[in-house]
């Protein structure tokens, strides 16, 4: 009758290591989802400047004909 006892406390045991790892992994996500946003919003910024700028850089240029580019012969 022992080995009951000890499969039954080898499972529960089993069972606490799966809901460590299940919380370590659960916190894990937390952190990259937030790291995730804070470089999203960073990644924003970056990009609104940019888009002002090729506006800024686009009104001040002034427009090529078509046929008047770089030939490569």
């Amino acid at each position: 009758m022992a080995w009951v006892a000890v499969s039954v406390s080898l499972g529960f045991v089993g069972m606490a290591v799966l809901a460590w790892c299940a919380f370590k992994v659960w916190l894990a996500v937390r952190r990259f989802g937030r790291e995730l946003e804070r470089t999203g919003r960073r990644l924003e910024r970056e990009r609104s400047a940019l888009l002002d700028e090729l506006s800024r850089m686009e009104t001040t240029r002034p427009s090529q004909p078509p046929g008047d580019g770089v030939r490569s012969t």
